[in-house]
């Protein structure tokens, strides 16, 4: 086993174990560490000496704080051939673990987001930490909530996936755990502990977590799920606007206020991928929207100037072009959404 490897892959006492290994970068994922990933799993599926799976990560930071954005970004200001690699990668490994047979434990301490997001939602028990911060936090660097976003976020509580998704909110385990975003809230201070103890009753990962688990604490968010629910409703985010200046609370005037800065073309694709996603019935059709669309997105005028703002220059400044919801037309987003010839679509490593 080597600790210099950006993933770590091992059996222990029948738990295949995946630990995230490049904590300078909050365990940023790119395309080799995906690929260790699938090729442990995939070896894991039929051995018999793997019970259940558990994924945590290295250093004190978070558990995965997205995907390599810099590598996506200079590959889409070209053919974007590097970045569709990734993406492909990337999403088989969501659809893996969504359909893995064997339960996946995943540990969320600290930082989830983006990538992060996608490979713990599709495990069977997800804990969370009084340091866990998630959010998906795309439409801020001109991207969408990709991962399987389409697919987790419809299907989250009313229209919180829709909030989420077009504000980029960050929450805390009080609220996750609520949401049904993760399944347990452990005390950080105790995650040592579970893992010994998953550890020692590899078959039965649930029952081992329900024993640990704690009170996250009241959900700061039930207070403004009503308003979620009734302001976030609509089909066009222009409709969403509109519901929120017509609102006029502090809260309201908040949203807006966030919405402001983030890109129209990705809020508007944001919020198509959300409603047609709560239309499928094949976790892997949302996974191909979600590559066509990825593949193309990354090569737009407000990924590559959102990358520049956020991460690249850090003015968080982004110059949006359209810079007005009213200006992104309806056929610049059927284009963004176009299926991808059969040749180059995108399919699952496993049905």
């Amino acid at each position: 086993m080597s600790t210099e490897s950006e993933v770590i892959t091992r059996i222990e006492n029948g738990v295949g174990r995946i630990t995230l290994n490049r904590p300078k970068a909050i365990h940023a994922l790119n395309r080799a560490m995906c690929e260790t990933m699938i090729e442990a799993l995939l070896a894991w599926r039929a051995d018999d000496a793997v019970q259940s799976v558990l994924i945590d990560h290295a250093g004190e930071r978070g558990f995965c704080a997205g995907g390599d954005i810099r590598m996506i970004a200079e590959s889409g200001a070209g053919d974007a051939s590097e970045a569709k690699a990734f993406f492909k990668a990337e999403y088989q490994l969501n659809h893996l673990m969504f359909v893995y047979p064997k339960p996946i434990t995943a540990v969320v301490d600290g930082i989830v987001m983006g990538g992060g997001v996608g490979i713990s939602e599709p495990a069977d028990v997800c804990i969370a930490t009084e340091r866990t911060t998630y959010a998906m936090p795309e439409t801020g660097i001109g991207l969408f909530p990709d991962v399987g976003g389409g697919w987790f976020l419809p299907r989250l509580p009313g229209q919180t996936g829709v909030w989420l998704a077009l504000t980029g909110a960050r929450l805390k385990a009080a609220d996750t755990v609520a949401l049904g975003i993760h399944t347990h809230f452990v005390a950080s201070e105790a995650v040592e502990a579970l893992k010994v103890d998953l550890l020692a009753a590899p078959a039965d990962p649930k029952a081992v977590a329900d024993y640990a688990a704690g009170d996250a604490g009241p959900s700061p968010l039930a207070s403004h799920r009503e308003a979620i629910d009734r302001l976030f409703a609509f089909d066009t985010v222009e409709e969403i606007v509109a519901a929120l200046q017509a609102e006029g609370s502090e809260w309201a005037q908040k949203q807006l206020d966030i919405l402001k800065t983030k890109s129209p073309q990705s809020l508007k694709v944001s919020l198509r991928q959300i409603r047609t996603g709560a239309t499928l019935t094949d976790f892997a059709d949302n996974m191909a929207m979600e590559y066509a669309l990825g593949g193309r997105v990354v090569q737009t005028h407000d990924f590559q100037e959102g990358v520049r703002a956020v991460i690249i220059d850090k003015d968080n400044a982004p110059q949006w072009s359209p810079a007005e919801l009213s200006s992104v037309s309806e056929a610049q987003i059927e284009a963004l959404f176009a299926p991808l010839p059969a040749g180059e679509a995108w399919k699952p490593l496993i049905g």
